[in-house]
């Protein structure tokens, strides 16, 4: 399973963190996260592909945030509909539609996304838009017909990793962050070390 640590913040950490090599680093883009990206992102090792996490937010922001940072995939955390990842690969964005899922969830949403996302990512229903360090009932993937590549996330700590690895679902990256820090947005570096090693 490839690796995104997402929730980066702060300059230095982002140059630690980037020295493991995690496959993806996220950079979340959306003002009422605590861990909320405003400053540059400095140069990374060429394997680590840059994500920008979005909430609702409008096509022509996202395209300028793009062109800023030299985005390598986008992450729509809202409600957006398929018409904007649409919109957003045809000009040549690889797009990550996230999903909240609960008990309740309805797996026929995916449907309409198919075509215009590369990967869709499940994450834990809750009150913030992702962050909320509580994994979900991960039998319900069982109802996953769909063969698009799976973004796992949602309180994945060092112990959930076995676990995720029994499923025998397409789940082609764990994605970690709140169970990884010191506060919002400054990871602990020991224990990324760790979960490289199990991973």
């Amino acid at each position: 399973m490839k690796l995104k640590i997402c929730g980066m913040k702060f300059l230095e950490n982002i140059t630690d963190v980037s020295a493991l090599l995690p496959d993806y680093l996220g950079f979340i883009f959306y003002k009422k996260s605590a861990r909320y990206f405003d400053g540059t992102i400095p140069t990374l090792p060429k394997s680590i592909k840059k994500v920008g996490v979005f909430v609702n937010e409008t096509e022509a922001n996202i395209l300028l945030q793009i062109n800023k940072h030299q985005l390598d995939l986008v992450q729509l955390h809202g409600n957006e509909p398929p018409e904007l990842c649409q919109n957003l690969k045809k000009q040549n964005v690889t797009v990550i539609k996230v999903f909240s899922v609960d008990d309740d969830f309805d797996f026929n949403v995916l449907t309409k996304y198919n075509a215009v996302c590369d990967y869709f990512l499940f994450d834990t229903k809750g009150k913030l838009h992702g962050g909320n360090g509580e994994t979900f009932n991960w039998d319900i993937l069982k109802k996953y017909k769909s063969k698009k590549p799976l973004f796992l996330s949602g309180g994945i700590g060092l112990h959930e990793i076995e676990q995720i690895k029994q499923l025998q679902l397409p789940i082609f990256a764990i994605d970690i962050n709140s169970k990884f820090e010191i506060e919002p947005g400054l990871k602990n570096t020991d224990l990324l070390k760790q979960i490289k090693l199990l991973n």
